[in-house]
């Protein structure tokens, strides 16, 4: 088992048209705005950019982006992703009981040096870090759609 390898799976289930919720989720400059956990991000280009996430564990990843799917008729935005995180993120909405469900999948390798040396005891705490700031992220997104 490689320890700095991960896969996540996050699924979404928002009172929110599915077009909403696209439209919410590929505006990636706002997501500092409900979401905490990603502290900044900025674009260098139409199809690239940088994040910086930290959730409750001292420390920041950074992370450039690279727009690979961007498919509204299909609800599909994906990314790839290299720095602090190796690897690819995306997201996949449509249409679930009147609403929208939005699943997230990710699956990376870590390159952070800290990270990569504590990933057999950190494991476990790395988890919890992603799972908590998933849960964030859904309340902060439902918070920004009863907004807008």
């Amino acid at each position: 088992m490689d320890w700095c390898h991960y896969r996540f799976r996050s699924v979404w289930d928002l009172p929110a048209n599915p077009d909403a919720v696209f439209a919410a989720l590929e505006r990636v400059e706002d997501y500092p705005s409900w979401w905490p956990q990603v502290r900044e991000t900025a674009r260098h280009d139409e199809r690239s950019g940088f994040v910086r996430i930290r959730s409750f564990l001292p420390y920041d990843l950074v992370v450039t982006v690279r727009e690979q799917v961007h498919d509204p008729a299909a609800g599909v935005l994906e990314v790839a992703a290299t720095g602090d995180l190796d690897g690819w993120a995306r997201w996949t909405i449509g249409a679930f009981n009147g609403g929208a469900r939005a699943v997230y999948e990710q699956e990376v390798d870590v390159r952070r040096p800290l990270m990569r040396r504590l990933a057999v005891p950190g494991r476990p705490v790395f988890l919890l870090n992603h799972a908590l700031m998933m849960r964030s992220g859904r309340r902060g997104l439902l918070r920004y759609l009863h907004r807008a």
